[in-house]
């Protein structure tokens, strides 16, 4: 590899163009409308518009960003997170143009990308599953009778994509057909694909999810896990690494199913294996694959010190793992995520100008982020601003350095989550580690603040 289009926009799309600067590569960045002054831009060696400011008519196109690719002469393409990150026909298309995705085979984004067909590939390789249907339904009624084989309370996913879209609770028969209406018709609209399937509900579990990387030819090791139970409607908040809730001998058989998923789908490169992970008995179950970088990726590198972004590109380029064995993991590390969202008034995003930006810095400190005084906060995507990383000797020095950053970070001219993270470590119940993946739910929309 030469040079690398970086097909996303923020704080990710900065972070791989400095991985391939690092790594002795050119980049082109894309951007919409929205855009133009992004700090991507300007890190990249190139830059090329690709569209007006909302998604499908920038970020999506992807035989727009495939004819950039080509015409700047770039040999490989790293899609990001989001966006067409995990999009089989993409990744399917970069290889028709003789570019190199930087990411899984479309076969392997394929079967993950399909939670139903995810679900048998886990079975087969003896992952354990959540109890669900075998396949997904588009009609109520014929997903009903095995709504009554998986049993109440349950949980409708959609078959394609993620993010929450697509994710009805439901309690009983009576409340089954609206709920699937909602459903479907929501994954339709954010996925083009209604399809649903059906899982087993457990109310207090927690979700952990194991790095992993693999080189395509059956190899992977495992980079161990972080805990993401912290969020809001099965959005992500805050992730934490190792996770309070495991211990050794569960963190060991949770990591081992996640290399042997891997090894078994032959995947290549960076991936997330997430399990649901009920402490009562300390049962966990497969739920899905990200066939992608994470966001929360920092949390994994400064707890063992591996750039997984440059991992990545060696993996991509065809140089294979560079470890056979999970690297040594020491200390604590938790990431808050830095939204422009009023968590006092249910989480509302809040587009604008960014009057004043003085995030923390100190040796214990990690900050990803495109923001800078000034900037505007465009409201066509995601609210993300930036992604604090705070590492410990243990988890309570960890916390300690965490409200000690948080106090120093001044935002002014938009509302952000910083208040609500400062809350929620004052909260006796995250401190203790015990919370679950509906307890910010539970405790209402802006409840901590």
């Amino acid at each position: 590899m030469q040079r690398v289009l970086v097909a996303n926009r923020g704080e990710i799309a900065l972070r791989v163009i400095r991985a391939c600067r690092k790594a002795g590569l050119e980049t082109v960045a894309i951007h919409s409308e929205a855009d133009a002054n992004s700090p991507h831009l300007w890190a990249a060696d190139q830059a090329v518009c690709i569209g007006p400011a909302p998604a499908l008519e920038s970020y999506l196109k992807g035989n727009t960003i495939l004819h950039v690719a080509k015409a700047t002469g770039c040999d490989a393409l790293h899609p990001g997170y989001g966006f067409l990150a995990e999009n089989a026909a993409f990744a399917t298309g970069c290889a028709e143009n003789d570019i190199i995705f930087i990411g899984p085979a479309a076969e392997a984004i394929e079967i993950m990308g399909d939670k139903a067909e995810a679900r048998r590939a886990a079975m087969r390789l003896g992952v354990p599953v959540v109890p669900g249907s075998e396949g997904s339904f588009t009609k109520p009624e014929t997903a009903a009778e095995a709504a009554q084989a998986v049993g109440f309370p349950l949980l409708l996913k959609a078959r394609s994509g993620g993010g929450g879209r697509g994710m009805r609770v439901v309690e009983g028969a009576n409340s089954f057909e609206s709920m699937f209406q909602q459903a479907t018709a929501e994954a339709s609209a954010a996925f083009g694909d209604g399809g649903v399937y059906l899982e087993r509900y457990f109310s207090r579990v927690r979700h952990i999810e194991v790095q992993v990387l693999g080189d395509g030819d059956g190899n992977a090791v495992h980079l161990w896990e972080r805990d993401c139970s912290t969020q809001r409607r099965h959005q992500k908040l805050v992730e934490e690494a190792h996770s309070p809730a495991l211990d050794a001998a569960t963190r060991k058989a949770i990591c081992v199913s996640a290399v042997e998923l891997t090894k078994g789908i032959n995947y290549r490169g960076a991936g997330t294996v997430e399990f649901l992970y009920d402490p009562s008995d300390k049962s966990f179950y497969f739920i899905e694959m990200n066939t992608r970088i994470q966001v929360e990726h920092p949390v994994t590198e400064v707890l063992t010190g591996v750039d997984l972004v440059s991992e990545q590109l060696r993996i991509a380029d065809g140089q294979g793992l560079t470890f056979v064995t999970p690297p040594i993991a020491s200390g604590h590390a938790i990431e808050f995520r830095i939204n422009a969202e009023d968590p006092a008034h249910a989480f509302r995003p809040s587009p604008g100008r960014i009057v004043s930006w003085r995030p923390p810095s100190g040796a214990d400190i990690r900050l990803d982020s495109h923001t800078y005084p000034g900037y505007e906060v465009p409201s066509f995507y995601d609210s993300l601003l930036g992604k604090l990383i705070v590492c410990g000797n243990d988890r309570d020095d960890a916390l300690v350095k965490s409200r000690l950053a948080l106090d120093r970070f001044i935002v002014e001219g938009v509302a952000t989550t910083i208040p609500f993270h400062l809350a929620l470590l004052d909260d006796p119940e995250f401190q203790a580690g015990d919370i679950h993946t509906g307890w910010v739910d539970a405790r209402g929309m802006g409840g901590l603040v």
